[in-house]
């Protein structure tokens, strides 16, 4: 006699992507506080870690590897501009965002020349944040 099947033979279950391991890097605590809190809802994202200059964000990316850093421009000790080629060569699969106050006009193709992924001006809503996030990790 065949066995009888049920309708769950044939179903097959994926296990969840890994979220999207993100640093963040500015100097400001109160913004770095919004955006883990902010991103925090997003079960896709995890932030991994914090830097508050551009030195200590090279050592965490380089320490870390994550998929994507959020990184301030505007930084005591290393501004973004002279951290994002270090980040690139210390780890070469992480995407950058520029995410500053200065604007876009201004910063945007010299941090993209220079090997970020992408450039966002603070005030930027969440959802393009988010957005930016996963197109970067996509790459």
């Amino acid at each position: 006699m065949a066995k009888r099947r049920s309708p769950t033979d044939d179903v097959h279950y994926v296990a969840a992507a890994d979220p999207i391991r993100v640093l963040l890097c500015d100097d400001a605590e109160g913004f770095r506080a919004l955006m883990r809190v902010s991103l925090a809802d997003d079960p896709t994202i995890e932030i991994v870690g914090e830097a508050a200059d551009g030195v200590a964000g090279v050592e965490a990316t380089a320490e870390l590897q994550p998929d994507v850093v959020l990184l301030d421009m505007s930084m005591p000790r290393m501004g973004g501009l002279q951290a994002i080629p270090k980040m690139r060569r210390r780890a070469p699969r992480t995407s950058i965002i520029g995410l500053s106050s200065l604007s876009a006009a201004r910063m945007a193709a010299p941090s993209k020349e220079i090997g970020a992924h992408s450039y966002l001006e603070k005030g930027t809503e969440l959802a393009a944040i988010r957005a930016a996030i996963h197109d970067a990790a996509a790459r």
